[in-house]
């Protein structure tokens, strides 16, 4: 066989191995064994270069290995030799005498006492232009290539950049398929990969964490998302600089796992959650804008919280929602007790779910009374739910339901149409109450659109919007956008709608609230107003919270009157307005003209007794 057709056998089979996907440095190696069969006085190698534009050796059969030691990591520049140098200038380079030739200066140790005394290196270029590599003969004369080599190298240069662009295409490909693209964590694949392998042990002994960071939406929303990216970036590169890249995975948008080899024990993984979050609170900026991350975490242990990974898995996020819930910004570690408390939420929300999709979630109104006069002065909507069995529960019934912001949602909705509905009909029979109160949620408040639903609503049903007022407590403020809520409780306050702050006393800094979200209407919860009758401090408190209301011009209502005695204390404490049962229970809207009446019989100035507000 000739030189040509031992040059075309080694073509064919180069690009076979290609095709097979056979590894890079394997078809390299093959490649400068079958040049160095036809071409008996040249040793050949094969070098890439990074991203950094440092060498990375792939191939040299013929030399030691120490060579490709020495040769890794080398940066190249425009005197690294004839590798080096050759794809610095992205030209070839013809060395003669590497001895003597000042490109070699300080490499000529590395070929030298190998008897190699010229080098010839050609780049290698990929279709784009880009410099990938370098293709180089070392002889051990001093000389330069001949017709046969420059056609050897001219076939060789064409079929590394071949092979090395395939191995790039397979590499990203890889890449894509099994590692974040913004974070370069492993992925969601890599992670089933992993757990599952774990889980498949005789005895698996390590922990999970799952870790979701806090507040991404609302950093998405009103910084946007190349800020919400960054965050994710920060958060992503400080896990991985505590829990390592090999354990640390993106699993979803907002949502990280980290697995623990070898963590048998609730102190290791309390250990392990307690350095992440130690990690995450440093500030940085982005866009004029100071994030300071946080993130909240659900763990579990393997064999003790779940032996397969689907358990495991589901007794994490277990921990995890419980954790968002509950302790926000903090740990939980999975117990039993969670798994029940979450299926039996799973249950009621399909329960609500139901009694939403068939009308059955509506509204009983509570009066509120004029403490000093006896007068109605509004009602408050309360939610109620008819059960299939006929029974009507109240919210705190399937208040686990309201967790879920899509339910929360859908009842408001719900409950602001019904409403509306019965507004309208007492207005057309002549009853027209002077105000009537909705609860929303933060999630009405998250969505954006809530003056425009409440505005939508009360124009169909041609009712004037300052007969609204919009309850919202302090969770509402706590855990949605500052700012937003701060504009949607204006715009309502603009079109009439008065807003009041209800279980005024049972948030944190429930006084710094009033400085920054200006309400009409504060509701003292009922726990301060259970405890006026026997206690001092709820006597302070309640009387200091009327002054200040007196005082910055906010109507004041007291919720849970039951006592007569309630009553008379609130009264000589000047708290003009207040609900409870003293007066009614929340009744269906059918009964509150009735009630209505009723109270008008009794006077102005009749006080409840103790039978009427047990037969109410």
């Amino acid at each position: 066989m000739d030189s040509v057709e031992r040059l075309q056998s080694l073509q064919n089979a180069t690009l076979e191995a290609i095709a097979r996907g056979e590894p890079l440095a394997a078809i390299m190696t093959s490649l400068c064994l079958r040049v160095e069969a036809i071409a008996p006085e040249v040793v050949c190698s094969v070098v890439a270069v990074d991203a950094e534009s440092t060498l990375q050796p792939l191939a040299a059969p013929s030399l030691p290995p120490s060579y490709a030691a020495a040769l890794r990591g080398v940066s190249c520049g425009p005197r690294v030799g004839s590798c080096g140098t050759a794809i610095h200038r992205g030209s070839a380079v013809e060395v003669t005498d590497i001895a003597s030739d000042p490109l070699w200066q300080g490499y000529e140790g590395l070929v030298l006492p190998l008897g190699l005394l010229a080098c010839w290196s050609s780049p290698i270029k990929a279709r784009d232009g880009r410099v990938v590599g370098s293709f180089a003969f070392y002889y051990r004369r001093k000389r330069g290539p001949d017709a046969l080599e420059r056609r050897i190298v001219a076939t060789c240069v064409h079929l590394c950049a071949i092979a090395i662009e395939h191995d790039e295409v397979r590499t990203r490909n890889h890449q894509l398929a099994y590692f974040d693209a913004l974070t370069r964590l492993p992925n969601r694949a890599q992670f089933n990969d992993a757990i599952a392998r774990m889980t498949a042990r005789a005895e698996p002994c390590f922990g999970l964490l799952l870790i979701d960071i806090d507040h991404l939406k609302a950093v998405n929303d009103t910084m946007g998302h190349a800020t919400g990216d960054r965050l994710i970036e920060t958060v992503a590169a400080r896990l991985a600089e505590v829990a390592g890249t090999g354990t640390a995975f993106r699993i979803g948008g907002d949502e990280f796992a980290v697995l623990l080899p070898d963590c048998g024990q609730a102190p290791q993984l309390r250990a392990a959650a307690t350095a992440i979050l130690a990690a995450m609170p440093a500030p940085f900026d982005h866009d004029g804008n100071t994030i300071i991350p946080s993130v909240t975490i659900g763990a579990a242990l393997a064999g003790a919280d779940g032996t397969d990974s689907v358990t495991l898995r589901q007794n994490a996020d277990f921990a995890l929602y419980h954790a968002k819930e509950t302790r926000r910004g903090r740990y939980v570690r999975f117990k039993y007790g969670l798994r029940t408390s979450m299926m039996r939420r799973v249950q009621i929300v399909q329960t609500v779910d139901d009694a939403l999709g068939s009308g059955r979630v509506l509204p009983h109104y509570q009066p509120i009374i004029r403490l000093d006069t006896g007068e109605l002065a509004g009602v408050e909507a309360l939610a109620r739910m008819r059960l299939d069995d006929g029974r009507i529960v109240a919210a705190g019934e399937f208040h686990e339901a309201m967790l879920d912001p899509k339910v929360a949602y859908r009842i408001s909705g719900q409950m602001l149409a019904a409403v509306a509905a019965d507004m309208a009909q007492w207005q057309s029979g002549g009853l027209e109450l002077r105000h009537v109160g909705i609860n929303f949620t933060t999630a009405d408040f998250q969505k954006g659109d809530l003056v425009q639903r409440i505005s939508r609503v009360f124009e169909r049903a041609q009712l004037p919007l300052e007969r609204l007022v919009v309850e919202i407590t302090e969770q509402v403020i706590m855990g949605g956008r500052r700012d937003g809520v701060a504009r949607t409780m204006e715009a309502l306050r603009e079109r009439g709608i008065q807003v009041a702050l209800d279980d005024f006393g049972t948030g944190f800094a429930s006084l710094t609230h009033l400085l920054d979200f200006p309400v009409d209407i504060i509701k003292i919860d009922r726990s301060f107003i259970g405890g006026i009758e026997a206690g001092a401090r709820s006597n302070v408190i309640v009387e200091a919270l009327v002054g200040i209301a007196n005082r910055l011009g906010v109507k004041i209502v007291a919720e849970g009157i039951e006592t007569a005695e309630q009553l008379a204390r609130l009264r000589a404490m000047g708290c003009v307005f207040g609900q409870g049962y003293l007066y009614s229970r929340a009744i269906p809207a059918a009964g509150v003209a009735s009630f209505i009446q009723d109270l008008r019989q009794r006077g102005p100035a009749a006080q409840p007794d103790a039978q009427a507000a047990t037969a109410a």
